[in-house]
């Protein structure tokens, strides 16, 4: 097991310097009120949220079903930044914007 877990951060970490598009965690536009979904989008955020989450909340965090507002969104992404996990906010268009509208 330890082989594997060292083969892993290895590979990471080369992936991670190859290239700047890699993330842990994506959080994204819902709305026009600014809040946020949350998608791990690695092993390392995934394992990052269910540190700061609880137990019962870990089904909704793999199936990106957690919604946070503008503030607890800035603060979660301080915290896993400061953790040394990548965080990238996509705020620009929320998905509202982009659902076609029908009338």
């Amino acid at each position: 097991m330890y082989q594997q877990a060292h083969f892993l951060s290895t590979t990471r970490g080369l992936i991670g310097s190859s290239s700047k598009l890699l993330m842990d965690i994506s959080l994204s536009n819902i709305d026009n009120k600014f809040n946020k979904s949350i998608k791990p989008t690695s092993i390392h955020g995934m394992l990052w949220l269910q540190t700061h989450f609880e137990n019962e909340q870990w089904i909704a965090l793999s199936e990106d079903r957690v919604i946070l507002s503008e503030n607890d969104a800035q603060q979660l992404s301080d915290d896993a930044t400061l953790a040394g996990i990548k965080v990238k906010s996509i705020s620009d268009i929320s998905i509202m914007d982009v659902l076609p509208k029908t009338n």
